[in-house]
């Protein structure tokens, strides 16, 4: 078995401590020695040394050159023998590259020293940018420090990391040895900087609020729930971040944004994750349709910092996805009737096509029952980059009616492969409307929930007036998903949930 197998079950407090496999055993010998040389195995700092892509870039660019001295550090990936040279490969978070160990150009303890490592050990180097005579960018060893003795096996070379809950239980392990998983995850940063920029550029304000909620509000989910023992009160981890944001624009702050964790105590899928990143965006003045303008514009900013075009790869079968703008805008209404088949205020036949589909009628809202047979029928044909938009109106409680039909909210949604990635209202802020809406959509609960759910100081803060704004939410982890060819959302996420790996007794 191999070692990452004979470790995954490891690690819970109380259980006796494992005997080291001959791997490990082997490693933890070749640290004997390294002590045994009066040096510290775990190493100290090092530095004034480059980034490997730096290194590369000082390299002579004909074959059989030598360049100025350089200082690196990096993860052993690779190595091999060639009579009295050694040719390792060292990788950092940008890129790798080889070094040459001479035997004639290092001493005795020194070439003794490079006998101690192995792959995955984490090393530092001073010595001579060269290229070999294949072309190859490469460092000339004159001096190596030894800066983390790692003790345990790499993966496998030709296989790595196969098993997936490995991968993501063991997430430093397959951001070393996954081909471009660090490279993905680093440019979840990029992406993250990009949209940034984009909404500074546009005088937005990053502001951070509340994660513990004294009421669950905002959308329409499960939170997690929690105590806080001084106060003797319960507690509510975030489901969204828009009502402490709207208060800040009655309180004056026109162009305001967040970027932050969202808990919802809902399903796990290749979308879906429990605690996942959300920005939301407010501007006053604005309504739905200024919020499609800047969607395009965060949207395409963002693919423009990870990639040279607007056309991304999707899939491996050479599927593409064209984020070129401007993106078209559908209603709701003219997509439903284009591949539900019927129209949508027809309710007979609206009942009818979800009867086909299996969907439950009994007790259902109306427009509930269209929105189920909507995500049954049309979200898989939304490829996109498409806005939906123009909802039905009691599926939207926070958002603005159309002004010559009531029955229809100013709200769109983003769809790119069938997956929704934004969301955005015209915002509602007559307050007497607002708290109509809520209280509909708390009809039926137990007296204790809808006091628990009804948010009475976002009514009066709506009370001292709200401008007319637009507002917009994207999934952050869907958008890195999209821009890095990524298919699950466990992808994009440093640490996802899982189950216990060892469950309680």
């Amino acid at each position: 078995m191999s070692e990452d197998g004979q470790q995954a079950g490891g690690g819970n407090a109380g259980q006796k401590k494992q005997k080291p496999d001959r791997f490990e055993k082997a490693r933890l010998d070749k640290l004997d020695k390294i002590v045994e040389m009066g040096l510290d195995p775990f190493g100290q700092r090092f530095d004034d040394h480059l980034s490997l892509s730096e290194a590369r870039a000082k390299v002579p660019a004909e074959s059989g050159e030598t360049g100025p001295t350089v200082r690196v550090a990096g993860r052993i990936m690779n190595r091999r023998k060639a009579g009295k040279l050694r040719f390792y490969v060292i990788k950092d978070q940008t890129e790798t590259i080889q070094l040459l160990f001479s035997r004639g150009d290092l001493s005795e303890e020194q070439w003794t020293l490079m006998g101690h490592l192995d792959l995955g050990d984490l090393i530092g180097i001073d010595g001579v940018a060269w290229r070999t005579d294949s072309g190859e960018p490469s460092v000339k060893v004159e001096h190596l420090t030894v800066l983390c003795k790692s003790l345990t096996q790499p993966p496998e070379k030709y296989h790595g990391l196969e098993d997936e809950e490995t991968k993501l239980r063991q997430r430093y392990k397959d951001l070393i040895y996954g081909d471009g998983v660090l490279e993905n995850m680093l440019k979840r940063s990029s992406i993250i900087d990009s949209v940034r920029q984009t909404l500074r550029g546009h005088r937005f304000h990053e502001v951070e609020t509340p994660v513990l909620h004294a009421i669950a509000g905002g959308a329409a989910a499960r939170p997690f729930i929690t105590h806080h023992n001084t106060l003797d009160m319960e507690l509510y981890l975030r489901i969204a971040l828009e009502l402490h944001l709207k208060r800040l624009m009655v309180g004056g702050i026109e162009r305001v944004f967040e970027i932050g964790r969202v808990f919802r105590n809902e399903g796990v899928d290749k979308t879906h994750n429990p605690e996942f990143t959300m920005i939301e965006i407010y501007q006053a003045y604005g309504d739905y349709r200024s919020m499609m303008d800047l969607t395009e514009q965060i949207v395409v900013d963002a693919a423009k910092a990870v990639s040279d075009s607007t056309v991304l790869p999707w899939g491996d079968d050479g599927d593409t996805i064209d984020l070129t703008p401007p993106w078209p805008r559908k209603t709701y209404g003219e997509l439903f009737a284009e591949h539900a088949g019927c129209d949508m205020q027809d309710s007979q036949a609206v009942a009818a096509k979800a009867k086909s589909l299996g969907i439950e009628t009994e007790g259902s809202h109306p427009d509930v029952i269209i929105n189920e047979v909507f995500e049954a029928t049309v979200e898989d044909h939304l490829q996109g980059p498409v806005f939906v938009t123009d909802y039905p109106a009691s599926i939207c409680p926070l958002t603005k009616r159309k002004q010559d039909d009531p029955n229809i909210a100013e709200r769109f949604e983003l769809f790119v492969k069938g997956m929704e990635l934004a969301n955005a209202y015209t915002e509602l802020n007559d307050p007497r409307l607002q708290e109509d809406l809520f209280q509909t959509q708390l009809a039926g609960m137990s007296d204790e929930d809808s006091m628990a759910k009804m948010d009475h100081d976002f009514i009066r803060a709506l009370k001292v007036g709200m401008p007319p704004a637009g507002g917009l939410g994207i999934g952050i982890d869907r958008l890195v998903m999209l821009l890095t060819n990524s298919h699950r959302i466990s992808d994009v996420i440093f640490f996802p949930l899982l189950r216990h790996e060892n469950p309680p007794a």
